[in-house]
């Protein structure tokens, strides 16, 4: 962020400009026309032109040949010539569309510093049967630490005592929690939620998975190859162009101020002002449709991209568990278990617990308050709800509390758990009432036509890339029509598959919402976030941010980035068009340095307007 507030540093050398030009063309109302117009105006070449051509200069000895330098020389060349309102025109054009282009690039990632601000930054080591607060900077393998409700793992240990669930969703994506206990393996960055836990450290915070992706996300940033800007594409041949065509001019007529006309009309202000404004527009256009982009690179990218990456969970998914069946035992009513369980869940915080009361409010189900709720950490809950004796959990927990209450039910619990997978509870009453409760995430409506859509934008591969299970990640994909997939994946496995689509020449979109994506998000050409699960590190790793939580966004981020930057580069082959006219008059002795400035600046209100296309919905 600037001094001035804005997310571009301002360049005063724009409105030095133009003030010395309102300033001499002001000054025959004070002064005499001559020789005071042209002084006052070579005052504001002198001190606006010099710091432009220097700065070039320095450009080109460290072999950057933009589109600068056709400008730089026209600077110079008025300063020698005695043309300074010619000059001055010229380094108006020049820094006032540096000025859009800082613009539409500002405000770079601050990816790195937001992960190492949510970094654990205090534990509580257990020595001697105490407990004091220290640095988790300065945690050593084999402290014994605690880990209270509430709190980030300081660290990446071993769980020695206690009970609890452990949210891990910053590291791997999943959303539905880890039940810890003793013998869990815990990473640095999760979530303790209920219970306290006690663990022991095997690595020092450094050292920890946490650690692992802050260091993942700066090595993709520093390594990510910058895209090509489109002026400097254009750059390439116009630049070699018009200087040959100033060689004519020189060889035809020997006359230094001809080829000062061909500098002037020359210079490429569609170049420097046609692409900023474009995308300028490109952009505002998607913010109204709640499409953050960046900066102006992202759009550029968003119109190259080829191949598209997909995390599962929260992405391809909801994001979070829905009940997707409930089993009773005997033929005993689901929604009458559902409701006694939905009862005696209200009161706990567990994220499992508030799914099986949204359920049965949505079955109809008519919720009364329990009674003699005893809640077991990590486990499981018991209570009474009409007189009747509830219990609702793990398989475990449900089989060991009907085996003081109901025998006979107990068993049957064990039979119905041989051929259950996945993510489950069970409901179990006194008199005989057994269910399983069957969790798993859903598939998101949209996303069969967002497929579509980006196969028809040319999009002809999709990945689907997950820390999920492989069967899990497998069954998705299948759904969804994708037959590149992989699962069990680290951060760092994500990164490097990305990075090898890369090197394959592929223009990668990566769409994530974790913090375990932020590393694969950098490492794209163009990194998406949706935003809807909270935003955060993810979104300042991403270049574009979804503020609605609806993935078929992404085909219409798409067409705003290739419309743009379409619109980009038919303003800059108009403009150079006409420039490329303008200079054989000027070769040809018909326009003078003045003349092919103002016919320059005819040609900027031209190209800017057509630019300004981009900002529109058409």
């Amino acid at each position: 962020m600037s001094k001035s507030g804005l997310p571009f540093p301002i360049s005063p050398l724009p409105l030095i400009a133009l003030g010395f030009l309102a300033a001499g063309a002001l000054t025959p109302l004070v002064l005499p026309t001559d020789p005071w117009r042209d002084r006052v105006w070579l005052a504001g070449l002198l001190i606006a032109g010099i710091p432009v051509a220097f700065r070039t200069l320095r450009g080109m000895l460290r072999g950057e040949f933009a589109a600068d330098v056709v400008a730089m020389l026209a600077i110079v060349g008025s300063l020698l010539l005695g043309q300074p309102l010619a000059g001055l025109v010229v380094v108006l054009m020049q820094t006032g569309g540096e000025a859009l282009d800082a613009y539409a690039v500002a405000r770079a990632s601050s990816a790195v510093k937001a992960l190492e601000a949510d970094a654990p930054r205090t534990a509580h080591r257990v020595l001697d049967a105490r407990v004091s607060d220290i640095d988790a900077a300065v945690i050593e393998p084999g402290d014994t630490l605690l880990v209270r409700p509430g709190e980030l793992v300081p660290a990446d240990g071993v769980v020695v005592h206690g009970s609890s669930h452990v949210d891990t969703s910053r590291l791997t994506g999943e959303p539905v929690p880890v039940r810890a206990g003793p013998g869990t393996r815990l990473l640095s960055g999760s979530v303790n939620q209920e219970g306290a836990l006690t663990m022991r450290a095997e690595r020092r915070s450094q050292e920890s998975q946490y650690a692992k992706i802050v260091d993942l996300v700066r090595s993709a940033q520093a390594s990510k190859s910058p895209l090509q800007r489109t002026a400097d594409v254009w750059a390439v041949w116009f630049t070699p162009l018009t200087l040959a065509a100033c060689a004519v001019a020189w060889l035809v007529s020997h006359d230094w101020t001809r080829v000062l006309a061909v500098l002037v009309v020359a210079t490429p202000c569609p170049l420097i002002l046609a692409a900023p404004v474009a995308i300028i527009g490109g952009i505002n256009r998607a913010a109204r449709r709640a499409i953050i982009v960046r900066h102006g690179g992202a759009l550029e990218g968003l119109a190259k991209v080829d191949t598209a990456v997909f995390d599962k969970t929260g992405t391809l998914t909801v994001g979070k568990p829905q009940v997707a069946a409930v089993v009773t035992h005997n033929g005993v009513d689901a929604v009458e278990l559902l409701a006694q369980a939905a009862a005696v869940e209200q009161g706990s915080g567990h994220l499992l617990a508030r799914v099986i009361v949204a359920e049965a409010e949505a079955r109809g189900a008519a919720l009364t308050m329990a009674s003699e709720l005893v809640e077991t950490p990590g486990r499981g809950v018991t209570g009474v709800v009409g007189g009747r004796w509830v219990v609702v959990g793990s398989p475990e927990f449900v089989r060991e509390a009907l085996l003081e209450r109901s025998p006979v039910t107990a068993g049957a619990l064990g039979e119905m758990e041989r051929d259950a997978t996945g993510l489950r509870a069970y409901v179990g009453t006194e008199d005989g009432g057994l269910a399983r409760i069957e969790f798993a995430d859903q598939l998101r409506a949209e996303l069969a036509p967002m497929f579509a859509d980006l196969q028809a934008l040319g999009l002809d591969e999709a990945y689907l890339y997950s820390g999920d299970k492989e069967a899990n990640v497998r069954a998705i994909a299948a759904a969804v029509g994708i037959t590149n997939f992989a699962g069990d994946l680290t951060a760092q496995d994500k990164v490097t598959r990305v990075m090898a689509l890369e090197k394959r020449g592929r223009r990668v979109l990566m769409v994530g919402d974790g913090t375990n994506d932020a590393p694969s998000l950098s490492a794209a050409t163009v990194g998406v976030a949706l935003a809807g699960h909270g935003g955060g590190v993810v979104a300042e790793a991403a270049d574009v941010v979804l503020l609605i939580d609806d993935p078929s966004r992404i085909p219409e981020a798409v067409r705003i980035g290739r419309r743009a930057l379409f619109i980009a580069r038919q303003s800059i082959a108009v403009g150079l068009g006409l420039s490329l006219v303008g200079m054989g008059f000027a070769a040809a002795g018909m326009l003078t340095p003045v003349a092919g400035a103002l016919i320059q600046e005819a040609i900027d209100v031209a190209v800017i307007l057509n630019a300004l296309r981009a900002a529109s919905e058409g």
